[in-house]
């Protein structure tokens, strides 16, 4: 056994401690589910930027780096604006309404504000949704214990997929704080260690420049290859309203955990952003035969760096894909225990009883999103089908319940059904969207264009 595969391998057995260590201390399902609504802005930064850099934000950035350059900054600046946009504008709102209304989930909102329906076609479409993000997430670890050890990476999927199935059933939000509080330290240690290093291993930026000027739009912050602004419209209103994301504003204390924990996590995005995007543009110097680019980022750690210090980026970026997976799994345990199980199934069922479903959940959801990173080729491919989907589906009932009282269950079904529609569309017949508009901001744009008409449908039938 190598010593890259070693480290990985202990730090993975460390966190599956520490999250059963930490699980026996949850005895009930608001400790699974917003962890007592205790989180400070400290902890609340922790768990969201531990669960915000990921392998989108890791090994999917570093690959959409190494093929399209500087403009990859938009994969995960647009997370960081999105973040901001929940500090300051959903996040204490919606926070306030979740402590009055002991809501637990955003399936537990959108009840709420407009009935059972739309809890059960939200909770329905994103469970098996997520399970596309998960697979992509899982897909990372799986490449990095393959670039390590030489395994096949179904088989690396397979033992990340384990790891972080154990840790989380074991506590749910709770258990996830507490660890990507460690996550999170490892993941910015590795980083802040290691980026530099490889850089100036290669000769520093001007070398990284000299190589790769040729290259088409390479170099333009704005646009280049298939990446650019447009990544905004996917991907900044997902940060807002993702479920994984409203659960944990809704275990902060008070408002003001939410401005700072929030907000700071959404300024670290936006300086992170750049890091990834640089060692992906590096790996197309050292190895830009790399066939595989989901394996851009792990190739450069071992290819420049001496072992013991590739060993600690590769297990940062583990740590990351962990950490990501975790509120994943979150989100999946949290929908099909409470919003479908609870609510429409067993009524009548106690917190207990909740709180072994939610656990089971978590063991199908990391199973069935281990399954689907087998299957699945691209990670980047995993998460595009989650956030389109999540933004067109989500973002319109979740701002327009918090903003617009006069926008009821038809308008927000029929945002629904138009927005997922046309943005299935355009994925399904392999269209990148038109112009610059993506799927994802035609479908967003579909979702509110159907909100509007029947909303003035609505009124003009009363009127009469």
């Amino acid at each position: 056994m190598n010593l890259y595969l070693t480290v990985i391998l202990v730090y993975a057995g460390l966190l599956m401690a520490v999250g059963i260590w930490v699980g026996r201390r949850v005895t009930g399902s608001s400790d699974f589910f917003v962890a007592g609504r205790r989180l400070g802005p400290g902890l609340l930064f922790a768990t969201l930027l531990a669960a915000n850099i990921g392998a989108g934000s890791t090994m999917g950035a570093a690959s959409v780096g190494f093929r399209d350059g500087l403009s990859a900054w938009w994969w995960v600046g647009s997370a960081g604006i999105g973040s901001m946009a929940l500090a300051f504008w959903i996040g204490p709102r919606i926070r306030r309404l979740a402590a009055e209304q002991d809501l637990r989930t955003a399936g537990d909102f959108l009840e709420y504000r407009y009935g059972r329906e739309v809890r059960a076609l939200i909770a329905t479409l994103l469970w098996f949704v997520t399970l596309a993000m998960l697979a992509g997430q899982v897909m990372a670890m799986g490449g990095v214990l393959s670039a390590v050890s030489g395994l096949d990476p179904w088989v690396g999927s397979i033992i990340g997929g384990l790891v972080v199935t154990v840790y989380f059933t074991a506590g749910g939000l709770l258990t996830s704080v507490i660890v990507n509080a460690v996550q999170l330290t490892v993941l910015l240690v590795g980083f802040l260690i290691v980026s530099p290093m490889i850089l100036a291993s290669v000769g520093g930026l001007s070398h990284v420049i000299a190589e790769t000027r040729e290259i088409d739009g390479y170099w333009s912050f704005w646009r280049g290859g298939d990446s650019g602004w447009p990544l905004l419209t996917m991907l900044a209103p997902s940060f807002v309203v993702s479920p994984g994301i409203l659960q944990r504003v809704y275990a902060a204390r008070d408002d003001r955990a939410v401005r700072w924990g929030v907000g700071l996590n959404g300024l670290a995005l936006l300086l992170f952003a750049i890091a990834p995007v640089v060692l992906g543009m590096v790996a197309r110097t050292v190895a830009p035969e790399l066939d595989n680019f989901n394996l851009a980022l792990p190739t450069v750690l071992i290819a420049t760096l001496p072992p013991l210090l590739g060993a600690l980026g590769l297990a940062a970026i583990f740590s990351a894909e962990l950490s990501s997976a975790d509120a994943i799994l979150f989100m999946l345990a949290t929908s099909l225990s409470r919003d479908l199980y609870g609510r429409f199934l067993n009524p009548e069922a106690d917190d207990a009883t909740i709180l072994k479903v939610a656990r089971g959940a978590a063991v199908v959801g990391g199973v069935g999103g281990t399954a689907l990173a087998v299957l699945l080729t691209s990670i980047v491919q995993a998460l595009t089908i989650f956030y389109t989907l999540l933004t067109v589906s989500v973002f319109v009932p979740v701002v327009a319940g918090l903003y617009v009282r006069r926008v009821r269950t038809p308008e927000v079904i029929a945002s629904i059904v138009a927005g997922v529609s046309v943005s299935a569309l355009f994925e399904l017949t392999g269209r990148a969207g038109i112009g610059d508009l993506s799927p994802a901001s035609l479908g967003l744009g579909a979702a509110g264009a159907a909100t509007v008409l029947v909303m003035a449908i609505g009124n003009r039938v009363r009127s009469r």
